[in-house]
């Protein structure tokens, strides 16, 4: 090293050093990536999304860009620089949507694509189940969701003591109950980042069996109808459980009511037998319920039942023509039919045996027997002169006594019904 007086070129700058401008050679779009702003392949309905486009190789000047949307709508920007900021959209509706991106020059293209769930924040859910059941009867489970279009969701069913749940995409479920008593049902949907669950208690019964003969017909063993109220109520009805469990509660054991979610207001109520009654007296509970099923009924019909729901609004509850509870017991009604139908095949079958087992005692039968058989042999028997002349006077008697006995007979002696 030596100091340098100065540092200013006397002699100037060599052009051998120079540095020259060079155009590239256009290539081919190579390593096109599309994700989103935040990282994540969820969106909200309504609120911006904003997409962000990368490219590793290719001229990114020189190469062209469109987004489609996946919901109709699509975006071409000229070249990649246009887009450092990201591209922002909104999406007017649940789903999952297709997005994807195209890198486009002369010398190829390259496309990248993800799959955005498009959700909507959910609210509320309500569990539609009876409050009654039957034992190893079969019963419906229905989650009901606000707003009912959340997008992609999780249905995560806890029955009973069952220490595994039940994991669904659907939001109904079908089930049965092996033991008497209250069994809890909780359901929790999961959509998006939220999770909601709502529990409930099922009463479940043992049907009892009414044995005559050798026949057996199910008991009935609870009751249900349906309830609808006056229209003042539906000025303060805010459709939430909450609201519709303190109005459906009820002092009576033996009743059990519950509103039902919507507009206009409506209810189910259950008629049940007295609590764990012992076996003497559940032969009784089928009677018991059909005289207090009639007189709620009658005083519903009166406009007899009301309630105060605040001071000044007095509600009246009537019932309504068709019961909403597709679960309750009434197997009898539609089975009796089909146990009247099968009583009488075996009836008319033991009369059928009856008849030809006996038939050789029955006098009228009898006596038709033997006339179709001298008719055969008469018919098959060779003619003999002497044989062939009739006998009128043998004739005529047998013709009295047949005539004697069926006049002699009771009308209706062998009708078997």
């Amino acid at each position: 090293y030596r100091k340098v007086v100065s540092n200013n070129c006397s002699a100037g700058v060599s052009m051998e050093y120079t540095a020259k401008r060079q155009q590239c050679q256009i290539q081919a779009p190579k390593g096109l990536h599309l994700v989103t702003s935040d990282g994540t392949l969820l969106a909200i309905v309504g609120l911006n999304i904003t997409f962000l486009v990368f490219l590793e190789e290719g001229d990114s000047a020189r190469t062209s860009i469109t987004l489609d949307f996946g919901d109709g709508h699509a975006l071409t920007y000229s070249n990649v620089s246009a887009i450092e900021d990201g591209i922002k959209h909104i999406y007017r509706a649940v789903g999952i949507y297709r997005v994807t991106a195209i890198g486009e020059n002369n010398f190829g293209s390259e496309t990248a694509t993800l799959y955005l769930h498009v959700t909507s924040q959910l609210e509320s859910i309500h569990l539609s189940a009876p409050l009654v059941a039957v034992r190893n009867k079969e019963v419906n489970l229905t989650a009901v969701l606000w707003p009912n279009q959340v997008g992609t969701v999780t249905y995560i069913w806890w029955i009973g003591n069952n220490t595994e749940p039940v994991i669904t995409l659907e939001g109904s479920l079908a089930c049965t109950f092996s033991r008497e008593g209250i069994s809890a049902v909780t359901v929790q949907v999961s959509a998006g980042n939220t999770i909601l669950q709502e529990r409930k208690n099922i009463v479940v019964h043992v049907q009892k069996c009414i044995y005559c003969f050798f026949f057996f017909f199910p008991a009935k063993y609870f009751q249900s109808h349906l309830l609808a109220f006056s229209s003042n109520l539906d000025e303060h009805n805010p459709d939430v459980a909450k609201w519709r469990l303190d109005v459906s509660r009820v002092r009576e054991q033996q009743l059990l009511v519950t509103v039902l979610p919507g507009l206009p207001t409506t209810a189910e109520f259950f008629l049940l037998p007295t609590k764990w009654s012992g076996e003497s007296k559940r032969e009784k509970n089928s009677a018991h319920l059909d005289q207090l099923s009639e007189m709620l009924l009658s005083a519903l019909s009166q406009n007899l039942v009301q309630f105060t729901l605040r001071p000044g609004v007095q509600v009246t509850v009537y019932a309504a023509h068709h019961s909403a509870a597709p679960l309750v017991d009434t197997s009898e009604n539609h089975s009796g039919s089909a146990m009247l139908m099968l009583l009488s095949v075996v009836v008319v079958g033991l009369a059928v045996f009856v008849i030809y087992k006996f038939k050789r005692k029955i006098p009228g039968l009898n006596v038709y027997a033997q006339m179709q058989n001298e008719k055969e042999q008469e018919m098959t028997s060779p003619v003999n002169p002497t044989e062939a002349r009739p006998n009128s006077q043998r004739d005529l008697q047998s013709l009295e006594i047949l005539d004697t006995e069926f006049n002699s007979r009771p009308v209706g002696e062998y009708t078997l019904f």
